[in-house]
C-alpha cells in the first residue's frame, strides 16, 4: 500500500560514509503533495510495467527522511531494452516515460542525422541520491533525492563510438551538433535541463528532471 509522506520544513542528513569518514551535507525539504499524486497517476496509467529492463526497487530509499519515492524502479534500459543504461538508474515512475519519449523523439533522430546510426547505450552518472542540490550544505533536497532526476554523461553509438558531454560539447562538429540537439529537445519534455554552460557542476553531463518550479509548470532550461 502506498504511504503518504508529509514533511514540513524538514532538515535531514544522510549517513556518514564509512569509506571516506565524511558526511553528506544537510538539506532542507518541504511538503510537496504534487509528488505523490503525480507518481500515483503514472503508476495507475499502466505505462510502466516490470520487465527484464524495468524492475521494482524492493529496498527502501533514503530511510526515515523526505528522500525516496512511493514505488521506485531500477531501470537498466530505455525503449524496451534498445538503449542500455550503464549503470542502471533508480527512478520514480514518471521519469521512465519521459526518458523513453526523449530517446525516441529526440536522441535517436539526432544520432541518425549526425552519425548515420542510432544510440545503443547511455552512461548514467547519477540517478537516485539522497543529497542536497549540487551537494551544497543546507541547500534544498535535490530532485535526485526523489528519484526524479537522471544525469547522462555520454552516449554510445551502434558502431561502438562513445560521445561524451564533456569532450563532445566543444569537440568534433558532428558531436557538437548531436549534443546540442539532444539538449534542446530535452527542454520540451523535462522540467529542468542543465548541462555545459549552466554552471561548473554540469560541465560533463545533462541533468534532466521533472521538478515543478511553479504552478504554471514552467520549464527551466539553461
Amino acid at each position: 500500500m502506498l504511504r503518504l509522506r508529509s514533511h514540513l520544513a524538514v532538515v535531514a542528513a544522510a549517513l556518514v560514509s564509512a569509506s571516506c569518514g565524511s558526511s553528506t551535507p544537510y538539506f532542507t525539504a518541504e511538503e510537496e503533495p504534487w509528488r505523490e499524486s503525480a507518481e500515483i497517476a503514472c503508476l495507475n496509467s499502466g505505462y510502466v510495467r516490470e520487465s527484464a529492463f524495468v524492475e521494482t526497487q524492493r529496498s527502501s530509499l533514503g530511510g526515515p527522511s523526505p528522500c525516496g519515492a512511493e514505488h521506485p524502479f531500477k531501470v537498466s534500459a530505455a525503449l524496451g531494452g534498445r538503449v542500455g543504461f550503464k549503470p542502471a538508474a533508480t527512478l520514480q515512475c514518471g521519469m521512465i516515460p519521459a526518458i523513453d519519449r526523449w530517446m525516441a523523439e529526440v536522441v535517436q533522430p539526432a544520432a541518425q542525422r549526425n552519425f548515420g546510426m542510432g544510440v545503443v547505450e547511455a552512461t548514467v552518472l547519477s540517478s537516485y541520491a539522497c543529497r542536497p542540490r549540487n551537494n551544497v550544505h543546507g541547500a534544498k533536497l535535490s530532485e535526485h533525492g526523489h528519484a526524479n532526476a537522471i544525469d547522462i554523461g555520454a552516449f554510445r553509438l551502434a558502431d561502438g563510438r562513445k560521445v561524451t558531454v564533456l569532450s563532445g560539447w566543444n569537440g568534433a562538429h558532428d558531436e557538437q551538433a548531436f549534443l546540442r540537439e539532444v539538449r534542446r529537445g530535452a527542454c520540451g519534455i523535462f522540467k529542468t535541463v542543465l548541462g555545459p554552460g549552466s554552471d561548473r557542476n554540469h560541465a560533463n553531463h545533462f541533468h534532466l528532471d521533472l521538478a515543478r518550479h511553479n504552478r504554471k509548470g514552467t520549464a527551466y532550461c539553461k
